[in-house]
């Protein structure tokens, strides 16, 4: 098959390439080629897709396309020049484009998605907040565009393993890697869901090759945080579990960013973000890896690029300073009694 990736130079876009030569498909990746190097193998055309006519370059027709697009004009200006020549069509969407992040167990075909982006608010690089109404944007523009029967619409949760530009799984990866007590926000119990990002770009090319059409979540199912910390800093490593309430108060943040502990969210606003029901994923062939695979994988990453400088090890996560000082407050005569386990 003739695939067009348009990007494929950083992380996920990167692995769909890399997965569509191994199946020996011909790979075109179109990008500014400013963020990363192209695969060996591809045809690389550079393009401008802030240009309207930015893709022009691009000859011939495709079987398929895949596209990771953060901007609707950008995906305007793709579906406009390569109107007639493509075949199917991947749009990798994001789970942030649902409106109720409450309530667990939630599917794709039936939970309650954002409204579009206005028209005058589609650059997510500007407005973090708009990402999620961008892609509802996205979203429709494709399946509008090339027909529901032809678009497959991957609403991809949080990605992880080797190259993760994001830093958020490799912070728990170095953080074993540096071994003593080790805080762990929330509870054993709370959801944590995630996709390796080889096992999510092998499921797109499985998708372009079979046509699969339709919406659904690009995620593994969960698992709970005791399974998690289990498989990525072992099962004897010493976990001290810290309420959320004492994390806030101490003005821990959640999710990403410096002073934070990555993949913890709220509960219970944020119960449903990482507890999808993913049913119909796994029944449309996505296969995710054992956890302790993707686990091994990055750690040798991070010692191939070094330890010290690979992206996101510096910028997130809680420094062991940090980490120390909120260990010795909790485990203060305060602590522990204002919090009960």
């Amino acid at each position: 098959m003739r695939i067009l990736v348009l990007g494929g130079t950083v992380f996920l876009g990167r692995a769909v390439a890399q997965q569509a030569l191994a199946a020996r498909h011909d790979v075109t990746c179109a990008a500014r080629g400013s963020s990363g190097n192209p695969v060996d193998g591809v045809r690389f055309v550079r393009v401008d897709r802030d240009d309207p006519a930015g893709l022009d370059a691009l000859d011939g027709k495709f079987d398929a396309v895949v596209d990771v697009a953060r901007q609707p004009a950008h995906l305007r200006h793709a579906l406009a020049s390569l109107a007639g020549r493509v075949g199917h069509f991947t749009f990798v969407s994001t789970g942030s484009v649902y409106a109720d992040n409450a309530t667990v167990g939630q599917r794709a075909d039936t939970a309650p998605v954002l409204p579009p982006a206005p028209r005058d608010a589609e650059d997510p690089s500007r407005d973090a907040e708009s990402y999620g109404s961008c892609k509802v944007s996205g979203e429709r523009l494709v399946t509008e565009a090339v027909g529901a029967g032809r678009a497959f619409v991957c609403r991809a949760g949080l990605i992880v393993g080797p190259e993760d530009p994001s830093g958020r799984f490799e912070y728990w990866v170095r953080r074993a890697a540096r071994g003593g007590e080790i805080l762990a926000p929330g509870t054993p119990d709370d959801a944590v869901q995630f996709i390796d990002v080889r096992d999510l770009a092998a499921w797109i090319v499985e998708a372009v090759e079979r046509g699969l059409a339709g919406t659904y979540d690009g995620i593994a199912a969960p698992i709970s945080r005791r399974e998690f910390l289990a498989a990525v800093v072992g099962e004897g490593a010493p976990l001290t579990y810290v309420p959320q309430e004492f994390l806030a108060k101490y003005e821990v943040a959640p999710w990403s960013g410096p002073r934070s502990l990555p993949l913890w969210l709220p509960v219970p606003e944020y119960a449903g973000f990482m507890s999808r029901d993913v049913t119909p994923s796994l029944a449309a062939g996505l296969r995710p890896r054992p956890l302790a695979a993707t686990a091994r994988d990055t750690a040798a990453w991070l010692t191939a690029v070094d330890a010290g400088s690979a992206p996101g090890g510096r910028s997130i996560g809680l420094t062991a300073a940090e980490e120390a000082e909120l260990l010795a407050t909790w485990h203060g005569s305060s602590g522990p009694d204002l919090y009960p386990r």
